[in-house]
């Protein structure tokens, strides 16, 4: 007898299309051999500039005056917020300085504590100073840049040329009438611009700007008052003069303070809204726009 036939094995293997896959081969890693060679200088990368904001690179050389008082209102914000620190310090010091003398008319004071009080009079009053100072040119500078700004948004050539603000800034007695007029008229320059005073009208200075025009008044008379007072001798003399440099400390804080708020009111009315810092944008009212165009209505339509 035969044995039965014996019948291949057949084995079926699934593949993708396109046949089996190539296993990659993992390449190794060349050794280094130094930074690379051109055979010439590489043409792409940055231009030789360093980085600058497009307010120092003005375009067709026209410059913007808005945008420039903008960087000088944002240097002049950041020093007047300094002073206001510096300046509360300095009447926290003349403060307690009242207040020992007070405690000496009855008691002997500790040297350390006079020490102390004596140290911090004089720094915060040197380095309040020296912020005043240069507070003020900042602010002028900016206030400079927000006229020019304004007047040319309206078309218009300023009333008192800018040597005429400067001077009126540091001459004492016009510097209590100069510099409220003149933020008086920056601010209806503003308003013209954006349509809520006429352009032939009169100046007329807002509440806010009659505030801040009292302030610095008040500021002025105070610190000149103060600075006439070191000239007498006595102990109440003394004692009345630590009281005067605590209130005109006092009214320099204030002083900054309003007149950061007012610069950045001012900016907010010469240069457009940031999109980016609106969290809802909303439409309070429209001003000087052209009525919408209606269509003719027919004769024969029904009304």
């Amino acid at each position: 007898m035969t044995p039965p036939p014996q019948h291949d094995r057949m084995e079926w293997v699934a593949t993708p299309p396109g046949g089996p896959r190539r296993t990659r081969q993992r390449r190794r890693p060349r050794p280094y051999t130094g930074p690379p060679s051109y055979p010439a200088p590489p043409r792409w990368g940055f231009p030789l500039l360093a980085w600058r904001w497009p307010l120092a690179l003005p375009t067709n050389g026209r410059v913007d005056q808005a945008e420039r008082a903008g960087a000088k209102a944002a240097t002049a914000i950041a020093a007047l917020w300094v002073t206001a620190g510096v300046a509360a310090l300095a009447t926290f010091a003349e403060a307690w300085r009242y207040v020992l003398l007070l405690f000496s008319r009855g008691e002997a004071l500790s040297r350390t504590v006079l020490a102390i009080s004596d140290a911090l009079v004089g720094t915060t009053g040197l380095i309040l100073v020296l912020m005043g100072v240069l507070t003020g040119v900042f602010v002028v500078l900016w206030g400079l840049r927000a006229r020019a700004a304004a007047a040319e948004r309206i078309g218009v050539r300023s009333a008192r040329p800018d040597w005429q603000v400067v001077a009126g800034v540091l001459i004492p007695g016009a510097n209590l009438l100069i510099p409220g007029a003149a933020v008086a008229e920056l601010e209806h320059s503003l308003l013209v611009a954006e349509g809520d005073r006429e352009k032939g009208a009169r100046p007329w200075p807002s509440l806010r700007v009659r505030f801040w025009w009292a302030l610095w008044a008040a500021t002025v008379v105070v610190g000149l008052l103060a600075f006439g007072w070191t000239f007498r001798d006595g102990v109440q003399a003394l004692a009345d003069g630590v009281v005067l440099h605590a209130v005109n400390n006092a009214l320099v804080t204030v002083l900054a303070v309003v007149t950061a708020r007012l610069i950045d009111h001012f900016m907010r009315l010469l240069l457009p809204p940031d999109p980016a810092e609106l969290n809802r944008q909303r439409v309070h009212a429209v001003r000087a726009a052209p009525p919408p165009p209606r269509a003719a209505r027919p004769d024969t339509a029904r009304r």
